[in-house]
């Protein structure tokens, strides 16, 4: 059934609330995409065996993907992991826009997108750690160095990530429980 503009399936949601930045409640940005932010990133599991990340640009309508292992994914199994990226997208930019003027300033037209092949490779089993590295980097401006992602530093960088996690958040248990504060009731004695 189509939704209001005639594009095809609505969206659920919550779909919304990522777009505009209100979800997940304990790190809302309340940024929307396209207007507040330009850049995307995701870990993408690919058949429950290989992680890749994904940068998603809205200006350049182009996504890049960060693959440590690029053996692992065929390019025709990775044009097919793909496809539903280059076309929510622009979707959700035309779906979720909060005016005809808005809406207007987006295509449907899908994204494209790009593998490249000149990133440090990463060995079997460490793709998860690499693909939330390579994230962090990029989104921090720094370059992949080969020195710094070479194969032996894999249980380094996830033994330090680790680390980096737990200190960032001490009080993370605090924060799974607060969009489920109306039925903790239920559970009291």
């Amino acid at each position: 059934m189509p939704d209001q503009n005639s594009l095809g399936r609505r969206l659920p949601g919550w779909a919304w609330n990522y777009y505009a930045g209100t979800i997940p409640s304990f790190c809302k940005s309340n940024k929307v995409w396209g207007t507040d932010i330009d850049d995307i990133y995701a870990p993408v599991n690919f058949a429950d065996s290989h992680s890749i990340a994904i940068w998603i640009s809205i200006p350049k309508r182009h996504i890049v993907v960060f693959d440590s292992i690029c053996s692992s994914i065929s390019p025709e199994e990775l044009d097919v992991v793909m496809e539903p990226f280059l076309y929510m997208v622009p979707y959700l930019l035309v779906e979720c826009a909060s005016s005809d003027e808005l809406r207007a300033q987006y295509s449907l037209e899908p994204f494209t997108y790009e593998r490249p092949t000149n990133i440090p490779p990463a060995r079997a089993g460490d793709c998860g750690v690499y693909t939330l590295k390579y994230i962090e980097c990029h989104a921090l401006g720094i370059e992949f160095s080969k020195k710094d992602f070479a194969k032996a530093n894999g249980k380094s960088m996830r033994d330090k990530m680790a680390v980096d996690i737990f200190q960032e958040l001490p009080d993370a248990h605090e924060f799974e429980n607060k969009d489920m504060d109306d039925i903790l009731v239920t559970y009291d004695g």
